[in-house]
């Protein structure tokens, strides 16, 4: 049997290829994809979070966690499709229409991915049109924003109208952030929720689909 706690240890040191090998020979071994993510990944990503938090851990450790769990992703994916298990919840992100930036939005798209969701990243500079087809198409139910200039802050109020006018508003949680945007803005444009950082991003995420 495998040494399951090298999983969680690669996740927690950023070592994709330890986690990637651990995860080949868990499946060969007929440990449950479920299990892996549930008990040993999840649990080490949330580790992650909370040392960014405590400035332990700082973004290039955080991305180089998000690529080791990533790495074993891949690999379980395919599994967890066939057998019909349901992600945390189904995200589509993006950054906002004339914002080009996408370092943050990249972090908040990997860790909730290292969380257990299913996440569509739309990509930088995405229109309101984009977002849409992405909800329908993937029967999403969380929608984050983001937005890095404060000249393109007003386009996360143009994508919110426009989820209301394509009649998608109410099936989604619309989350925002990005270096301008504050509590205060999210609430001002509608938005379900905001966070200033990729870990309190995934506590929102929970919440939002609790």
């Amino acid at each position: 049997m495998p040494e399951l706690q090298k999983l969680y240890d690669a996740v927690l040191n950023g070592d994709q290829k330890t986690a990637v090998a651990v995860t080949q020979e868990a499946l060969a071994a007929g440990c449950a994809p479920m299990e892996l993510i549930t008990k040993y990944m999840v649990p080490a990503m949330d580790e992650v979070g909370k040392r960014f938090e405590c400035e332990e851990y700082f973004v290039p450790e955080l991305l180089l966690s998000a690529r080791a769990m990533k790495g074993s992703l891949e690999l379980l994916r395919p599994l967890l499709a066939a057998a019909g298990a349901e992600p945390a919840g189904r995200v589509v992100i993006g950054t906002v229409k004339g914002d080009l930036h996408d370092i943050g939005k990249n972090l908040v798209a990997s860790m909730l991915e290292g969380a257990g969701f299913e996440v569509t990243d739309l990509g930088a500079d995405v229109a309101p049109e984009k977002f849409i087809s992405a909800i329908q198409e993937k029967r999403a139910n969380i929608v984050a924003l983001s937005a890095l200039l404060t000249v393109t802050m007003p386009a996360m109020r143009t994508t919110i109208e426009a989820l209301k006018g394509a009649g998608v508003r109410e099936q989604v949680k619309v989350m925002v952030g990005g270096a301008p945007v504050t509590p205060q803005f999210a609430d001002e444009i509608g938005a379900d929720g905001y966070s200033d950082n990729a870990s309190a991003a995934v506590g929102l995420a929970r919440k939002l689909v609790a």
